[in-house]
C-alpha cells in the first residue's frame, strides 16, 4: 500500500511529499515536532501531545498553524489514509519558507506543517523489551533548552550512531557534573538497590516525555517511592534495574551501561511491570 502524507494542506503519495528548499526547518532546524503512538488505529495521549507542541511553539515564538481540533483531524486522517493499527504519527511545525535570513521573516509567513506516520513491528518491540537493550555514556553537548522538542537533533544523532558503532542502542547523555540527562530519544531511569525509582527532575536539561508522565501516574498508582532529581553514571551503574521510556518503545529495560551488567544483566521485574500497567493510564483517543 502507498504511503500518504499531509504537506502544507495536501494528501500525497508518500514519493511525491516535498518541502521547499528555503523552508526555514530545513535550513536552520527552525520548527518543533511530535510522535505519537497508535495502537488499534487509536492516538495514545494525544492531548498531551498536542498541549506540549503548543509550549514549543510558543517558545519559539512561531504561531499555531491552526486549531488543535483542526490539527487532530488531519493527524487522524493521515493514520486512516495509511491503515495504521500499530506505529507511530509524527507531526513537524516549522516557522516557513522566507529568504534565508538568519532574523525572522518580515513580514510573517505561514507555518509549515507535515503529518506523516508508519507502521511499527509490536513483535519486534516486545522481544526488546524481553531481552533488555544496552547504553553507552556520552557528553551532553546539546544545546541549553532541549525541553523545547525542536527538529534541531544533530548531538541526538551523533551519539545514537556511537551508541551503534559500540554494540548498544541507545546513548546515555551526562552533564558537566557527571549526572545523567536522559537518552539520545528518551527519558532515563534507574531503580536504586533501596527499591526507589529515579529519573531526572524536569528542568530544561531534559524533554518532558508524555511518557515519563504517564510512567509517573503509574508509579504512583502502585505506592512505589518516586525521585526526580539528577542521579550520576556510577548511580546506575550500582542500580538493581535501568530503563527507558518515549513514545516508540514505552518502557524499554536496559540491561547493560557502558558494557557493564546492569543488575543480573537480564529486565527486571519493575521495569517490565510498568510496562504491563502503561496502558492503564493513557489517554486512549
Amino acid at each position: 500500500m502507498s504511503r500518504i502524507a499531509y504537506v502544507n494542506g495536501r494528501y500525497l503519495q508518500f514519493r511525491e511529499a516535498k518541502v521547499h528548499i528555503e523552508d526555514r526547518g530545513y535550513q536552520f532546524a527552525d520548527g518543533v515536532y511530535e510522535v505519537c503512538e497508535v495502537r488499534s488505529g487509536r492516538l495514545l495521549d494525544s492531548r498531551r501531545h498536542l498541549e506540549r507542541l503548543k509550549r514549543s511553539l510558543d517558545a519559539l515564538r512561531i504561531r499555531m498553524p491552526m486549531s488543535a481540533t483542526a490539527l487532530g483531524v488531519i493527524i487522524r486522517e493521515v493514520i486512516a489514509r495509511n491503515r495504521i493499527g500499530y506505529g507511530i504519527v509524527y507531526v513537524q511545525i516549522g516557522r516557513g519558507v522566507a529568504r534565508r535570513d538568519h532574523a525572522f521573516p518580515r513580514p510573517d509567513v505561514p507555518p509549515s506543517v507535515v503529518v506523516m506516520a508508519r507502521r511499527l513491528d509490536p513483535a519486534r518491540n516486545e522481544m526488546l523489551a524481553a531481552n533488555g537493550i544496552a547504553v553507552v555514556s556520552v557528553p551532553d553537548n546539546r544545546w541549553g533548552r532541549v525541553d523545547i522538542k525542536t527538529v534541531g537533533l544533530l548531538p541526538n544523532v551523533l551519539a545514537r550512531q556511537a551508541a551503534i558503532e559500540q554494540g548498544a542502542r541507545d546513548a546515555w547523555f551526562i552533564d558537566k557534573e557527571g549526572a545523567i540527562t536522559e537518552a539520545a530519544s528518551a527519558n532515563a531511569w534507574i531503580v536504586t538497590q533501596a527499591g526507589a525509582l529515579v529519573t531526572r527532575h524536569a528542568d530544561q536539561a531534559i524533554l518532558r516525555g508524555i511518557t515519563r508522565m504517564v510512567v509517573l501516574d503509574a508509579i504512583k498508582a502502585q505506592g512505589l517511592r518516586i525521585e526526580e532529581r539528577a542521579f550520576s553514571l556510577a548511580e546506575a551503574y550500582a542500580a538493581r534495574e535501568a530503563f527507558v521510556t518515549s513514545a516508540t518503545t514505552i518502557v524499554l529495560p536496559v540491561v547493560r551501561i557502558d558494557g557493564r551488567a546492569i543488575g543480573d544483566g537480564k529486565p527486571g521485574p519493575v521495569a517490565t511491570a510498568l510496562r504491563r500497567e502503561f496502558f492503564r493510564h493513557a489517554e486512549v483517543g
